[in-house]
């Protein structure tokens, strides 16, 4: 058989291999809502499993902390906390830190993923304290004195007054 033959048989099944404007189109964006979540939380985000949490965190970013605080004019780590996960789709575990560490499955640094919570004992023994693990480390938390911020677990505040991790479970 002529090559010019081969040539117009092949021509339609190339058309197959190659991808469609959708499948660009909706790579470009991904990659375009990748940058834009690492640029707005200034860490490396991979995928875009946890959208709508990083949604809710970057609309509280840079919000002043305010015991019992539930919204954008001041908010307390628990008010956070529990804003930021409903809006993820996830249950609501309890009012205060301590009542979350109370009904959350409870595991170690080890085993964190996006979107577990971290737990710290700021005041004495009892759990005071309750952050969202973004990964490689990193979680956001409203501080008393920062307000809304992302944080390193691996700082020596941190490090010496984690307690535990927590997995709650999807609505």
């Amino acid at each position: 058989m002529p090559k010019f033959l081969w040539f117009l048989l092949l021509l339609p099944l190339t058309a197959f291999c190659q991808p469609s404007n959708n499948v660009v189109e909706n790579s470009i964006i991904e990659t375009n809502e990748l940058a834009y979540y690492s640029q707005s939380l200034g860490i490396e985000i991979k995928s875009l499993e946890h959208k709508k949490m990083y949604d809710a965190i970057i609309t509280f970013m840079g919000t002043s902390y305010k015991y019992g605080g539930k919204n954008e004019n001041g908010i307390d780590c628990s008010g956070f906390v529990n804003k930021v996960m409903t809006e993820a789709g996830k249950e609501i575990v309890g009012c205060s830190s301590a009542d979350m560490y109370d009904k959350v499955k409870h595991i170690g640094k080890n085993k964190l993923c996006e979107g577990d919570l971290v737990f710290f004992r700021t005041r004495k023994k009892a759990i005071s304290h309750v952050g969202i693990y973004l990964g490689e480390n990193k979680f956001v938390h409203a501080s008393t004195s920062s307000g809304v911020i992302i944080s390193d677990l691996n700082e020596d505040y941190y490090q010496k007054r984690f307690a535990k991790g927590g997995r709650i479970k999807d609505n």
